[in-house]
């Protein structure tokens, strides 16, 4: 894959939306799971989500993309990637050479042309 720095050109995240009404279901969680033992789990879930959207989105490297995830992530290196196009959401997706698709998480078509700006890729429209 060759020498990737280790920063990232350009990050994308989620809205900070989502990380604000995580801190809100998180502090609405208190008064009902803090009743009882048997309902303390409830708190993993907003804590679950709080992580997620601290955590997902997608990096881009001169050469690669790296898409993270709650657990995990992708690296997909602009070498296989044929397509990137928004969904009828505006979500954005990348095609690649074997057919599979990668949903890019906090990539929307209104920040693609940045994305492809910090890659050094041309924005192209078909």
């Amino acid at each position: 894959m060759g020498d990737v720095s280790s920063r990232p050109v350009l990050r994308v995240r989620m809205s900070g939306a989502v990380l604000v009404a995580a801190l809100i279901a998180l502090v609405g969680t208190v008064p009902l799971a803090g009743s009882s033992w048997a309902l303390s789990p409830l708190f993993l879930v907003p804590i679950a989500i709080l992580v997620w959207a601290w955590r997902a989105g997608t990096d881009v490297y001169p050469e690669e993309l790296r898409v993270r995830a709650l657990f995990g992530g992708s690296r997909v290196p602009f070498t296989r990637i044929t397509q990137l196009a928004p969904d009828e959401r505006g979500r954005v997706s990348a095609l690649l050479d074997n057919g599979d698709v990668i949903r890019l998480t906090g990539v929307t078509r209104d920040n693609l042309p940045r994305v492809l700006e910090a890659s050094g890729h041309p924005v192209v429209d078909q």
